[in-house]
């Protein structure tokens, strides 16, 4: 094998076990309206949410991520990137009380799937970015979006809350993963 094949290889062997389950979170009957991940350790070098699932409402009208229990006005900061096959659009907000990563999020039957990477979450040095795609079935036709955000603060995050403010449905999922450096 030639050197530069070797370090492909096995920088993809490594790639493969850099992802470690934090915690799951399955919505029983009845729904929930918000799914916090508690205690996260600060032993990685990145976070990321996967997730998949409604919300009891047929208003389209996303959730809110909030980290370390922070929800002022000025605390986050994002770009939207907007999609859907037949137009296109661009937002962005320098000063909003949550994280928008999944302000796409099904309505009564649609299904939404989203991943959010959470970069440098431990790092008290300086603020925390994250970057997720959503994507929306509308039976037939969908939606995507891109973000990126900024949390405004130095402090390691150790908590994460996904307020809906309606009521996610039963079977919505969402996993937390660690992923090694």
């Amino acid at each position: 094998m030639s050197p530069i094949l070797g370090i492909v290889a096995s920088s993809m062997r490594g790639a493969s076990n850099s992802y470690e389950s934090i915690a799951t979170v399955t919505v029983g009957s009845g729904g929930a309206s918000n799914i916090s991940f508690t205690s996260i350790p600060a032993t990685y070098t990145h976070l990321q949410i996967r997730g998949i699932g409604k919300q009891a409402t047929t208003t389209a009208n996303g959730p809110s991520l909030y980290y370390n229990n922070v929800s002022t006005g000025s605390s986050y900061a994002f770009h939207n990137l907007y999609g859907n096959g037949s137009s296109a659009a661009a937002n962005g907000f320098a000063s909003q009380p949550y994280d928008s990563s999944m302000s796409l999020i099904g309505t009564g039957s649609e299904y939404t799937a989203f991943i959010i990477d959470i970069l440098d979450y431990a790092n008290t040095n300086k603020y925390k970015t994250t970057r997720a795609l959503t994507g929306l079935d509308k039976t037939g036709s969908g939606e995507v979006y891109l973000h990126s955000n900024v949390f405004m603060s130095t402090n390691a995050i150790s908590q994460i809350d996904i307020f809906n403010g309606y009521v996610w449905q039963q079977y919505t999922q969402f996993a937390l993963y660690g992923i090694k450096g």
